[in-house]
């Protein structure tokens, strides 16, 4: 798996969000071209989309940012009101809109995982639809994650549910990334078929969370309810899930679709867990291309050259 460090130096800035967290944000791609913003999920940086940034930064101004405690961006302060909540996840993002795109102007929206939540938490805010254009949900839901994630392997029920709540939420460190800890994050998260250049990136990632960080959002998800704010997305949203998703599998991407206002469409990819952007990078960027081609006129570089041709 490629990583950001061949790509130009991006243009990094910090965006303040409602309760004072600074949020670090990355820009790739030219000035002025059609702006693409990606939201990562839970234990989680940038560096996760860095296929997807490699590819759209060639004809997209690609706006992507660490969520708050993950990567470059800070946990909240002791006793700053809400912490970690949907709430911040929704400040955070709309601090992030504000900071990067001028008055009127507008993005495509992508969100894995935590990423996906963070946009539905945000559907009913000004800011968010001021800027929104078109979203993918990718690998995500808006509730019962812990009654349905299939990662503690027994019947669906109310010990399933605990003893998932209490794996994802443990405060014992990852340790170090090793076979074991490869193998373990693989089964979780990640398909069958997954390289082993995919687990050792997805693991690198995932190890480098900070544990406070990762503990506290455990408890945001395994209680979260975005029935309301997946009502409220009325713009077109794109749904894509892996079929071996055992955090968010293919049930909570077939509620949304059928919840959604305005779906696009939805995306069965067979065979992938839940890190689809770094298990099907091609497939993935693919979606929102064609979101970008749709709702803000972007052709790739492919397309246009078939045009003069």
């Amino acid at each position: 798996m490629k990583t950001l460090h061949s790509l130009p130096a991006p243009r990094a800035l910090t965006a303040v969000s409602a309760d004072g967290t600074p949020i670090h944000v990355e820009v790739y791609g030219p000035e002025g071209a059609p702006a693409v913003v990606l939201a990562h999920g839970w234990t989680c940086s940038i560096a996760f989309w860095a296929e997807q940034i490699r590819s759209l930064a060639a004809d997209h101004r690609v706006i992507a940012y660490d969520q708050r405690g993950h990567g470059r961006s800070p946990a909240p302060a002791a006793g700053r009101g809400a912490g970690y909540s949907t709430t911040a996840l929704a400040d955070d993002l709309e601090a992030v809109l504000a900071a990067t795109l001028g008055p009127g102007e507008r993005a495509v929206l992508a969100g894995h995982s935590m990423g996906g939540m963070t946009v539905m938490a945000a559907a009913g805010r000004p800011g968010f639809r001021q800027h929104a254009a078109a979203v993918l949900l990718c690998s995500t839901g808006p509730s019962r994650l812990t009654a349905e994630a299939t990662v503690v392997p027994l019947r669906p029920g109310g010990l399933r549910s605990r003893l998932t709540a209490a794996v994802l939420g443990a405060k014992a460190p990852l340790g170090p990334v090793n076979a074991v800890s490869k193998k373990v994050l693989k089964y979780a998260t990640m398909g069958p078929g997954s390289s082993p250049e995919r687990v050792e990136a997805c693991a690198r990632i995932v190890h480098a969370c900070p544990r406070g960080a990762r503990h506290g959002w455990s408890h945001v998800l395994a209680g979260l309810d975005l029935e309301a704010g997946l009502r409220e997305l009325r713009l077109p949203v794109a749904v894509l899930v892996g079929t071996a998703d055992r955090l968010t599998p293919p049930v909570h991407a077939r509620v949304m679709v059928e919840a959604l206002p305005h779906c696009t469409g939805l995306v069965e990819l067979a065979g992938m867990g839940h890190m689809t952007p770094v298990e099907a990078p091609e497939a993935v960027t693919a979606q929102i291309r064609e979101l970008t081609l749709t709702y803000l006129g972007v052709k790739s570089g492919e397309q246009e050259k078939e045009k003069q041709a």
